[in-house]
């Protein structure tokens, strides 16, 4: 039997790993430089979004309910456009530091949920094949699995979502190796 105290090492790799390999595909690949646009007459638009605007997440035209929605006058503001979500962050510089925490304890914690699910389902006895099926499958849904429901929910461009996903096959082939390589016997 194999417990989740036992995993602590795999489970420890693996983040790390990936890490390392996310900050490999983000600075030397650079795939995603092309992820976000900048905007036509930015200072004009800035200064129109400043003023007042709380940082957080805003639709627009906004409809706040499905009734209002199908209102003819909602009707033509989506038909005019343009129609949209945007995301508002913090005033002052985007500091990468708090960010690369919160994304290794991300990271950590989908290692330990893949590592539950692995010790669930496999005992010490385990072939590398079959836990690295496991841990690689587990892992895909966590860095994956809501990539896609905000190309479906939030809009975002498939092109993006794709090379998301394919990030994620990555961080989960490379998590699934490490559990495979480091699985306690």
């Amino acid at each position: 039997m194999v417990t989740l105290v036992d995993l602590w090492m795999p489970i420890l790799v693996a983040a790390v790993v990936v890490f390392f390999v996310s900050a490999i595909i983000h600075m030397v690949l650079r795939y995603h430089r092309t992820d976000l646009g900048g905007l036509p007459n930015e200072d004009a638009v800035m200064k129109v979004l400043g003023a007042g605007l709380a940082p957080g997440q805003y639709g627009f035209p906004w409809c706040s309910d499905m009734k209002q929605m199908q209102s003819e006058e909602m009707r033509k503001k989506f038909q005019a456009g343009p129609v949209g979500i945007i995301t508002i962050r913090p005033t002052g510089e985007i500091s990468m530091g708090p960010l690369l925490v919160k994304w290794f304890f991300y990271c950590i914690l989908i290692s330990m949920l893949t590592g539950y699910l692995a010790e669930a389902s496999l005992d010490r006895t385990a072939v590398y094949m079959a836990i690295f099926r496991i841990a690689a499958s587990a892992a895909f849904l966590g860095y994956s699995g809501a990539v896609i429901s905000g190309g479906i929910w939030l809009s975002r461009p498939w092109s993006t979502v794709f090379k998301d996903v394919v990030d994620g096959a990555i961080y989960a082939a490379a998590t699934g190796a490490v559990f495979g390589w480091l699985w306690p016997r």
